[in-house]
């Protein structure tokens, strides 16, 4: 490990000496690759300077306590003792941080939410959870989407999917896909009794066409008269668009756009993103098989998260974690979960190595 570290820090004041220089400002885009480069790794190289510091600090440590007065040799045996807790944890660190970076982080997201058992009350909580994607999104300065929407009457959605553009959205709402369950008292409930329902999330990496390659006559395209808001032309042309994936027999359809082109350019963003996700869950698979051993991977089968009303509690089922602020939660403030859910995914993925 130690290797790695001294490389890695050799690089970052490599990159900091050829950033001083003329002839490297002079070119705008190796300033802004070097520059790229070294905001990637200034975070390790921060940790690898404070771990050389307990180094040091220990070593500094050991010899008062050995030649010292009784009473100083005391305080350095407190410091002594203080150091050797703090450096296992940031070595766990640091081998957490050599991790190989999964090169999907970086991605943009198709992330689609669905109502699941509970009726209207369902609809309901699906709505819910895509207004606090979005204000989560809003806190990010991501941009937000809609590919295609499918309301009730009453405010709620039975299906929703959506883009969301920025940087580094799928490494921070990568976890969030599965069983989201919520329990409250319906609006609509008369006896005042808690109703469990439950929606379901599905967060996959934007596609690009270098990743998957789609066949033209692998695909059936229809269109049809879109329907919902948007003025008197919205059912009048055949602008919406259904792709079904022959092969696969994956469907696909957005009617957002009153653009008919537009609309079959974002369903076939969704069409690349679900055919990614099904060649990631094959290899995931055989992956399992190969450890004989499955890692919790936020599949959408598992039931990941459970919001109570009543209590305004939130608990994460993945990693134990309880929080007594719904209400803050459904406005956008995921940032505590998400941070404790990518450490817990992070120290899985050290485990198996």
């Amino acid at each position: 490990m130690l290797d790695k570290l001294e490389v890695i820090e050799k690089r970052y004041n490599d990159i900091t000496n050829a950033l001083s220089k003329q002839e490297i400002l002079s070119q705008p885009q190796e300033v802004h690759k070097l520059s790229k480069e070294q905001a990637e790794i200034e975070t390790i190289v921060q940790k690898i300077r404070e771990y050389r510091r307990i180094l040091k600090e220990l070593e500094e440590a050991e010899e008062m306590a050995k030649g010292a007065e009784v009473e100083l040799k005391e305080l350095a045996q407190e410091e002594l003792n203080l150091l050797k807790e703090k450096r296992p944890l940031i070595e766990e660190e640091l081998k957490i941080m050599l991790l190989p970076k999964d090169p999907r982080d970086d991605r943009n997201v198709i992330i689609e939410i669905r109502a699941g058992t509970g009726g209207e009350e369902a609809a309901l909580f699906g709505a819910s959870l895509f207004r606090m994607y979005s204000k989560y999104a809003e806190t990010k300065k991501w941009k937000i989407e809609i590919i295609d929407i499918n309301g009730t009457g009453l405010g709620g959605i039975k299906e929703v999917i959506a883009n969301i553009t920025g940087k580094g959205a799928y490494s921070r709402l990568k976890y969030e896909s599965g069983v989201h369950r919520v329990q409250r008292v319906p609006v609509t409930e008369a006896s005042g009794r808690i109703h469990t329902s439950a929606a379901t999330v599905a967060v996959l990496p934007e596609a690009e066409e270098v990743d998957i390659k789609v066949d033209e006559k692998d695909l059936r395209i229809d269109t049809f008269c879109a329907s919902g808001p948007g003025g008197q032309g919205v059912n009048t042309t055949y602008s919406a668009v259904r792709i079904t994936h022959i092969p696969t027999g994956i469907v696909v359809q957005c009617q957002d756009e009153r653009s008919q082109i537009k609309n079959r350019e974002k369903a076939m963003k969704v069409l690349r993103s679900r055919l990614l996700e099904e060649e990631m869950d094959r290899k995931e698979r055989e992956r399992a098989l190969d450890r004989k051993t499955q890692v919790g991977t936020g599949d959408r089968s598992e039931r990941i998260r459970t919001y109570n009303y009543p209590q305004n509690r939130v608990t994460d089922h993945r990693i134990g974690l309880t929080l007594h602020k719904l209400d803050q939660i459904l406005e956008g403030h995921l940032d505590e979960f998400i941070d404790q859910l990518f450490a817990h995914f992070q120290a899985e993925r050290l485990k198996e190595i």
